[in-house]
């Protein structure tokens, strides 16, 4: 019995010294400045730089693979403490960009199909018949963007269409990548001017629909002082680089697609 038990013990501590001396062979270096970028980065693992989480992208910088103002979500604060851990200067950080909506199809301005009862997902209501709104273009408006949003910056208000926080929106894009209807875009931060549709049905269409479609009249683009709307494929554009947010095309728009963020009123040159 004691031999047993004595060779079962020898056994035991030749594999774990076999094991051991594996493990310090096989063993894999870690860059620590990976764990130290890993430190800084806010931890959302959104997804939004690209790779599938924040050690992903810690270990693609370290490897030359990602810039260090990669992450979206800490912008250039954090960009510079990337840099300062790989021991050079922080590459230039794009400017802040947020959800905007594109669509006002809510209660009461489209109309409806028929009463979804089934499960409360946007892509599931959308396998039934492309979803209850008549418009094929339209927010289906269960809040599956709202539901995937990694900072609670999406709600979905009374008339059954997503909010974004401005100032929660951190620009990640997974509302984005998670509509099946594509109503949600990223636009830059300072963008006041929004075209809050992106139907590319013809005019007519449109009015069947929805009270506040784009119906491609042109008017906005005619209207606007420096050139920074166009029509394609039925739709008004904005050219966020010329747009100097003065609210003229909002203005003249006649089924109002297009509105003005924070500002009550239009600036007089918009009026005229």
């Amino acid at each position: 019995m004691l031999y047993a038990v004595a060779s079962l013990a020898g056994i035991g501590l030749i594999i774990g010294l076999v094991l051991a001396y594996a493990a310090k062979i096989f063993a894999v270096e870690t860059d620590p400045r990976i764990e130290a970028i890993s430190g800084v980065l806010p931890g959302a693992n959104c997804g939004a730089c690209g790779y599938a989480g924040c050690a992903a992208l810690a270990a693609a910088v370290v490897a030359g693979q990602a810039p260090t103002n990669a992450c979206v979500v800490g912008r250039a604060p954090v960009a510079e403490k990337v840099a300062a851990i790989m021991g050079g200067q922080a590459d230039n950080a794009a400017g802040k960009q947020v959800a905007q909506v594109l669509c006002q199809g809510g209660k009461e301005v489209a109309s409806t199909k028929y009463e979804y009862e089934g499960i409360k997902d946007c892509k599931a209501a959308m396998l039934v018949a492309g979803g209850p709104k008549s418009c094929e273009y339209a927010c289906i408006g269960l809040g599956s963007c709202a539901e995937a949003c990694p900072f609670g910056a999406i709600s979905i208000d009374a008339a059954g269409l997503p909010v974004i926080d401005a100032d929660i929106c951190t620009g990640c894009g997974v509302c984005v990548k998670t509509c099946p209807k594509h109503v949600l875009e990223l636009v830059p931060e300072d963008s006041l001017v929004q075209v809050r549709c992106h139907s590319n049905a013809k005019g007519a269409a449109v009015r069947s629909v929805c009270q506040k479609g784009c119906i491609g009249c042109g008017l906005c683009a005619k209207n606007c002082p420096v050139e920074a709307i166009t029509v394609e494929n039925n739709l008004a554009r904005i050219d966020y680089a010329k747009c100097i947010s003065c609210g003229a095309c909002a203005a003249k728009c006649p089924t109002k697609a297009i509105t003005v963020t924070g500002k009550n009123e239009m600036p007089a040159q918009a009026a005229v």
